[in-house]
């Protein structure tokens, strides 16, 4: 535990696997294909769950997902689905593995989910937290003799059925994902415990507000992300018009 492995670019938490795929798959594929390390990191396994066989079935799903994303790292922390609670040995958990594999930009859930899984806030709070502590000095104890690591973007993402509505206290922006729409649905669609043929209406809505937010940005598809800080630029030309 306490080598340090590849640096990963970009990490997206999520409570349970198909938590990232569903929020930002295309965002995750994209960077893929533009040259950069991405993980994922589920902070449980997501069991029990009503059509799963046990773990292992979902964890082979996870599995399907991230090869069809081209995702390089991917690892599943042994946090209780259902009674996830932020807690100094979450943090640290977490922490740890982000000082093993020192991204750049950290992705994880930007808000309550009140209708969906009460994990989902609790993996804000615990990811927010480890995005510190990685970076804590004089408590090496604590994380297994792994060195401090400075993230130095932290993002939010939510599961993609919220309304679209600007909050002006943050910075909220748009991916294009139009190449990698499909590739997003894919990986979802590998949970075939999760999302069975029951649950097309689903898929068919996470579809929608992919086109949606990326017709609010002017691109074919989108998913939205919200920065913990103000974002600017240097290049005003570059910014408006990236190429």
């Amino acid at each position: 535990m306490n080598q340090l492995d590849a640096p990963v670019d970009v990490v997206a938490v999520g409570a349970h696997p198909d938590d990232v795929e569903v929020a930002c798959g295309g965002t995750l594929a994209r960077l893929v294909q533009q040259g950069y390390r991405v993980g994922i990191v589920d902070l449980t396994d997501g069991e029990p769950t009503p059509r799963s066989a046990g773990p292992e079935v979902r964890l082979a799903e996870a599995a399907r997902a991230a090869e069809t994303l081209g995702i390089h790292e991917r690892i599943t922390l042994d946090l209780p689905n259902r009674r996830l609670f932020d807690s100094f040995e979450a943090r640290v958990e977490l922490a740890k593995v982000f000082r093993r594999w020192r991204p750049q930009v950290v992705i994880g859930f930007g808000d309550r989910t009140p209708t969906a899984s009460p994990d989902h806030w609790q993996a804000m709070q615990i990811t927010d937290a480890a995005v510190f502590y990685a970076k804590l000095t004089k408590w090496p104890e604590h994380f297994e003799g792994l060195p401090e690591h400075q993230i130095s973007s932290q993002l939010y993402f939510t599961l993609g059925m919220e309304t679209i509505v600007p909050n002006p206290a943050m910075t909220q922006f748009v991916i294009d994902i139009s190449e990698t729409l499909e590739l997003k649905m894919q990986s979802v669609q590998c949970y075939e415990t999760q999302f069975p043929t029951e649950k097309k209406l689903f898929l068919r809505r996470l579809e929608g507000h992919a086109l949606q937010v990326g017709a609010s940005a002017g691109y074919a598809a989108g998913e939205m992300f919200v920065s913990a800080r103000i974002v600017g630029a240097p290049d005003l030309m570059n910014f408006l018009f990236p190429s």
